[in-house]
Parts: C-alpha cells; structure tokens; sequence
C-alpha cells in the first residue's frame, strides 16, 4: 500500500504572529530552521520513492535541512491563495467580515475551495500512483485541506486537521479505506 508523508514548513515571521501567508515568499526564523533540521533523523527512517514541494522557499528550505535537497518542485502543494486576506490576521479579517475562515467564506481576489480541490486533487492522484511512500513540504491550510482530499472529503473539511509547523503527519490506508495514520506529530 502507498502512504502519503506530509510535513508542514518550519516557522516564518508571519506563521509565527498569525498572519496569512500563501504567496509571499517568507524565510523560515531560526527556529523555523532547527525545527526543519529535527526532522532529519525522523524523515530517514523512510523511504521514498517521490519527494515534492511547495515552490515557496519555506517549503524548499523545509525540505533541505530535513535532508531532502532535491525535492521535485509541485506548484500543486502551494498554499491557499488568500488574495486580499494575504499578510493579514483572521481576527483582522473579522473586523469586517464576522466569523470569517477559510474554510466557510471567499476570500477576496483568493483561491474559491473548488481551484484547491482540483490542484490538490492532483497530488492525491500522483501519491496513490506510487508504489510506495511519497514525501510531500508543504503549507497549513493546503496540507489540511491535502488531507480531507485524501480521505474523500471536502476541502472544508481540512478545518478539522489542526496543522502545526515543522510537524509530521502520515495519510495511509487500512484495507482499502485511506485513513489518517499520524497527525500533527512534533
């Protein structure tokens, strides 16, 4: 059976105060770095027979110091588009929009759930084609909403999946029904 390994980018400035971050190109903090590089010995535990992720450069520098450096780029695994949300804080969003979130409300000039789908989707489809285990960097919303897809939920369901940074997490299956094996494991 193929598994899918997930793994949430290490901490940026903005991750770190709250802000919603898809499209700005953020470095991880120093801590964000030594969390990354304490996946290594975790990660080697594995094997893989396809590594991926995110273009962002915390994604990629995830990636590296977790001991993967030639990870194969996926513009499928970016995060969520935020559009005009982008940079800001959600209680900052609910000051004129109440009980906004991402998984219940647009997000002007963003993403619509059904375009998250479609791409997520994508990686769902190449993950299950594998024989074996894939390997996958990523962001907190995307990688949620990664995991509802698996499991054959919509992405609003990813509200479920609390997705920490620099955290691991294993998508599998138990007999022919995918399940979640781990979640949001430091």
């Amino acid at each position: 059976m193929n598994e899918l390994w997930v793994v949430r980018h290490g901490t940026t400035e903005w991750s770190a105060a709250g802000r919603h971050t898809s499209t700005t190109d953020l470095p991880l903090l120093p801590e964000g770095e030594e969390v990354a590089r304490a996946l290594r010995p975790r990660l080697a535990e594995g094997e893989f027979v396809r590594v991926l992720t995110s273009p962002r450069l915390r994604a990629r520098r995830t990636a590296e110091l977790a001991g993967f450096p030639d990870a194969e780029v996926d513009d499928d695994l970016v995060e969520w588009a935020y559009g005009d949300y982008e940079g800001t804080t959600t209680e900052e969003i609910r000051e004129h929009d109440p009980g906004w979130t991402i998984w219940t409300h647009p997000t002007p000039g963003g993403e619509a759930p059904g375009q998250v789908e479609e791409r997520l989707d994508r990686v769902v489809a190449r993950a299950r084609d594998a024989e074996g285990r894939t390997l996958v960097f990523g962001h907190g919303h995307a990688l949620r909403a990664l995991a509802a897809r698996w499991l054959g939920q919509p992405v609003g369901n990813g509200r479920f999946f609390r997705l920490d940074t620099a955290t691991l997490s294993v998508l599998g299956h138990e007999r022919e029904h995918p399940v979640l094996r781990t979640w949001n494991a430091p």
